[in-house]
């Protein structure tokens, strides 16, 4: 096991043993830096703020508004805030990053 795998054994560990589907292990400022492992179902609602994921284990399908991808381990998605979005057909190891930023409402895009 590399030493980068340790956060995230022991953070899997605990959210095994508990009835969470998600761990925030920081917060700093505006960031908030959770592991989520959904259970069978992604119930996930829109959030209020632009997030991050980046897949840590495992490997499913990502529903982003209208489009699905197929995901897996070392992954990185982007989700804007208020959009609908949910992980679908993920493999009973799944689980990953994700990383709430920014201001309510999302951040203004310069593109």
């Amino acid at each position: 096991m590399h030493n980068s795998e340790i956060p995230l054994v022991a953070a899997t560990r605990l959210l095994n043993k508990s009835k969470s589907t998600f761990i925030e292990l920081l917060k700093h400022g505006s960031l908030s830096v959770e592991l989520y492992k959904p259970r069978k179902v992604d119930n996930q609602q829109p959030h209020d703020r632009d997030e991050v994921y980046v897949i840590a284990s495992g490997m499913g399908t990502f529903f982003n508004g209208a489009r699905r991808v197929k995901v897996k381990k070392a992954d990185f998605l982007f989700v804007a805030a208020g959009v609908e979005h949910r992980f679908e057909k993920f493999t009973a190891d799944f689980s990953t990053w994700v990383f709430f930023y920014g201001p309510v409402g999302g951040e203004v895009s310069n593109v």
